[in-house]
């Protein structure tokens, strides 16, 4: 199910082309992620946004990185916290773990997918990639690590959320054309939720980011956030207990 189309105006493009550099350095410099403000290592089991409410036991988990993770921003202003946040005001009794780590490409995600699916978990929001395509990484294995993440999590009876995400241009058309074809071709093959572009209305637009002009500030988040609110809520009700 496809949620609205991805806006490729050159401000995007030219955001993604401004600031790989910067990107890749708040990045590790290979596939095995690392700590960082607002994320957790890879060696440990995923960090609760916020304790658990009283009687709730079932989890909306985003599996992420950095984007995720909310680097440059205090946790509770990350994205998942302010899913958190408007799950209490809607007096829905669920748990969001934040599972961003940042530089952790597809494969990362897929190294600690068990650790992130622990407990009663009843969505899955997949927010992976950006750094597989800051790094150029091959189109062919990020199809398949998400193929695999989203797999995994169906058996579990997992409702799955995937995000596009979207290459800079350093790498050619014929690369960036590919890489935002496989979560078009993930979502048909897996019948899964589909958000085309994640930071959609914030990417490439100076206020509503960080100095390195790619990760939201708190005013991006809020809107990141509201736009995956939308498509969250309605998956809510069945699970709602």
């Amino acid at each position: 199910m496809a949620l609205g189309r991805l806006g490729r105006s050159t401000r995007i493009l030219r955001a993604f082309v401004a600031a790989p550099l910067l990107a890749i350095a708040a990045c590790s410099p290979s596939d095995t992620p690392r700590a960082d403000a607002g994320a957790r290592s890879a060696v440990a089991p995923p960090a609760h946004t916020k304790p658990e409410p009283p009687g709730a036991t079932a989890r909306i988990v985003f599996l992420g990185d950095s984007l995720t993770a909310g680097l440059g921003l205090p946790r509770e202003h990350a994205v998942p916290s302010l899913i958190q946040e408007r799950l209490h005001a809607e007096g829905l009794r669920f748990e969001v773990v934040n599972a961003g780590v940042s530089g952790d490409t597809s494969a990362g995600g897929l190294s600690r997918l068990d650790w992130s699916l622990d407990g009663d978990v009843a969505v899955l929001v997949v927010e992976l990639g950006a750094n597989d395509g800051l790094r150029g990484l091959p189109v062919g294995q990020l199809k398949r690590n998400l193929s695999e993440i989203i797999t995994r999590a169906r058996q579990r009876d997992i409702t799955v959320i995937l995000t596009g995400m979207e290459a800079p241009p350093n790498y050619g058309p014929a690369y960036t054309a590919e890489f935002r074809q496989v979560f078009r071709d993930l979502a048909a093959e897996h019948e899964v939720v589909f958000v085309p572009f994640f930071l959609e209305g914030v990417a490439g637009i100076a206020s509503l980011n960080n100095a390195d002009g790619i990760h939201p500030n708190a005013a991006g988040a809020k809107i990141v956030a509201q736009h995956l609110w939308g498509v969250l809520e309605p998956l809510l009700e069945k699970h709602d207990r």
